[in-house]
């Protein structure tokens, strides 16, 4: 018999490993969402919680205004890094709410029984692919440009396209490194 603190556990564990399979199986992951228990929401809290910060983190590094950040005065790499964790905790959780509520209300007017949290989750736990452009695209933008990305005019484009295609044209030709420049 599991106590109540081990059940809480492994469902906290299983919606961590669903947050990395959504897109492998979306349909599964959403599908375990009809289970609105406090006890189920609550267990998908921390991964939402970082999805939808992660996401929102990346949000708005896609903001025209990012690209222009390093050129106000007196901002520095610490400003842009604290501009962007707050300011994407706040556009997530906006989404997050806001979006939340327009699926709940969606659904309602289509018949669907989900409640509000529910369109929240799913708001969440959809926000998986921006978030991982977070997390797997913007290290290597910014190992490749530095921080010209934030600024107007920077050299943050052209390199890295060319690199990619480099990277492709060897690795889909079988060529060798001097071969493929």
């Amino acid at each position: 018999m599991i106590s109540s603190a081990q059940r809480t556990s492994l469902l906290q564990r299983d919606w961590w490993l669903r947050a990395l399979v959504v897109l492998q199986k979306p349909s599964a992951v959403f599908a375990a969402m009809r289970d609105d228990s406090d006890e189920a929401a609550e267990a998908r809290g921390e991964p939402l919680t970082a999805i939808v910060v992660l996401a929102g983190i990346a949000g708005v590094l896609s903001s025209s205004f990012a690209g222009r950040l390093l050129d106000i005065q007196g901002f520095d790499s610490l400003d842009v890094a604290m501009w962007a964790f707050f300011g994407g905790a706040i556009d997530g959780a906006l989404v997050f709410w806001l979006g939340g509520l327009v699926v709940y209300s969606v659904a309602r007017g289509l018949g669907g029984r989900s409640t509000y949290r529910q369109g929240r989750h799913v708001v969440g736990f959809a926000a998986v692919p921006l978030a991982l452009v977070l997390l797997f695209v913007w290290p290597v933008r910014l190992a490749v440009y530095g921080t010209d990305v934030f600024r107007a005019g920077g050299a943050d484009s052209g390199l890295g396209a060319t690199v990619l295609v480099v990277v492709g044209a060897r690795a889909v030709n079988g060529w060798t490194w001097p071969r493929a420049r």
